[in-house]
């Protein structure tokens, strides 16, 4: 799974990489530095606490995006 944000602060998009069958975890963020996860629940919480709807053009695709990538969050009982 692979997701382009076009950020407001950036001509560059931010990526977002979900690649299970080869283990990558990972976002580029706005300024073009990176960060690496071990797992898709880590880069999930990383999202929901570093981004929200109105860093990016279309507040809406990153909405879509989070509601895709909501199977990797911890079910909390």
């Amino acid at each position: 799974m692979e997701f382009y944000l076009k950020s407001k602060d950036n001509f560059y998009p931010c990526e977002v990489t979900i690649d299970e069958d080869n283990g990558r975890y990972m976002i580029r963020k706005s300024d073009s530095s990176g960060e690496y996860f071990n797992s898709p629940e880590e880069l999930v919480a990383w999202i929901r606490e570093n981004w929200k709807s109105d860093d990016f053009l279309d507040p809406e695709e990153f909405d879509s995006m989070l509601n895709e990538i909501k199977i990797y969050l911890p079910i909390v009982h």
